[in-house]
């Protein structure tokens, strides 16, 4: 008999284990699920919940445990799903202080649209590693500007242009445009009493105020955010800056829609110098010769209140976008290496007078920006040929057979 109940006791702690550990497993099940799919829901947690319970009525027909102890197994189970309801990425098997410590991080990799500088050789490898004729042209075009520059990723959505050109003006920007500065310029008050112009425009986010606030608060939150970059006095300063506003919130989309608008100003602008005949940029012709695009209003109700949400920028619009700024948006096209389009400059007629702003695209619809390295001597030149050094004055070169 002492026999027999040693081995109901072995049994019994064996079952407990077995309970236990079905347990663990099931909340390591849990886990790993959350961090595929990048969060806990609710019907995650009660899902969980149930399936628990159910494992512990079966485990209870097939043993004879205390109902205590999985009673306490169930209640441990449910504080944990519990707590990755609330912080949707912990790991069970990490330590606090690992976990208090990314918490603490301002701004993840995950939140940040736009990332940190990475090699660009390294992410073509990476990226690119196929060897149809399409991957080695694009490997070709990173390796010609490798050494210049650094690749920040931008998040892949239909404000990517903006937000690309956006994150290099805040940059390297030195001063404040004119538009900033010029008394005389079309503000949304004026442009709301002259035409219609703003009750259709569009925002990423819900507000009770008119749309004639919001754009202003728009436009005062840029003004202010490019006065506070233009007066960094260090590269960290600025990457603080740019850190804190690239994170995808509501603050982010306002600086994008005010660059949107300031499009429109320039559009407006343009459209009436060309109505008076003078002399205009080569762009606006294109941009007005559309059938969508005859005037700035069908510009806008067409085009730029779309951007964001249905569609990116075309080309010609980038154009728009740098004159607006008073910015070259120089853009490395890598589908077009080895031609004289590998560079192309929004717009092309003031490229020696602006400050540039370097991006890049594999395809004309989603963009990267690029961060300059130290400054170098290019070895290609801007239709990504190799450059040849040319001998000094008074050198000669000796050839031996």
């Amino acid at each position: 008999m002492k026999k027999s109940g040693n081995k109901s006791g072995l049994q019994t702690k064996r079952n407990k284990k077995t309970q236990g550990s079905s347990l663990r497993s099931t909340a390591v099940h849990q886990t790993q699920k959350a961090k595929v799919k990048g969060q806990v829901s609710r019907k995650d947690v009660n899902s969980g919940c149930e399936r628990s319970s159910t494992m512990q009525k079966q485990s209870q027909t097939k043993d004879t445990s205390p109902q205590s102890d999985a009673d306490s197994s169930l209640q441990c189970l449910q504080k944990t799903l519990s707590a990755e309801d609330e912080i949707s990425e912990v790991d069970l098997y990490r330590g606090e202080e690992e976990i208090v410590e990314e918490l603490l991080q301002p701004v993840s990799e995950a939140q940040s649209s736009v990332s940190a500088a990475e090699d660009l050789q390294t992410y073509s490898q990476r990226e690119w590693k196929g060897n149809t004729t399409k991957s080695q042209l694009i490997r070709k075009g990173y390796e010609a500007i490798a050494s210049e520059f650094s690749l920040c990723r931008v998040r892949g959505d239909n404000y990517c242009a903006l937000r690309a050109t956006l994150f290099q003006l805040l940059s390297q920007s030195t001063k404040l445009p004119v538009c900033f500065q010029d008394a005389d310029s079309k503000w949304p008050k004026e442009l709301d009493s002259e035409e219609v112009f703003l009750k259709d425009w569009q925002f990423p986010f819900e507000s009770k105020k008119s749309k004639f606030q919001r754009l202003n608060q728009c436009l005062e939150l840029l003004k202010k955010k490019w006065c506070e970059a233009v007066q960094c006095e260090s590269l960290a300063e600025r990457e603080h800056l740019c850190q804190q506003l690239f994170r995808g919130l509501e603050e982010e989309y306002e600086l994008l829609e005010a660059l949107k608008f300031l499009m429109l100003r320039a559009a407006i602008e343009l459209h009436a110098e060309m109505l008076k005949s003078s002399a205009v940029p080569e762009f606006c012709w294109l941009l007005y010769a559309r059938d969508s695009s005859k005037n700035p209003m069908s510009l806008l109700t067409n085009h730029l209140r779309h951007v964001g949400f249905s569609g990116g920028l075309e080309q010609v619009e980038m154009c728009l976008l740098g004159h607006s700024l008073h910015q070259t948006i120089k853009v490395f096209r890598l589908y077009k290496f080895d031609t004289e389009e590998f560079i192309t400059y929004y717009p092309s007629d003031r490229k020696d007078d602006w400050p540039p702003l370097c991006l890049l695209t594999e395809d004309d619809r989603h963009y990267n920006a690029l961060v300059p390295k130290t400054k170098k001597s290019p070895k290609f030149d801007e239709h990504g040929r190799p450059k040849w050094k040319t001998p000094a004055v008074g050198s000669s070169l000796t050839t031996r057979l």
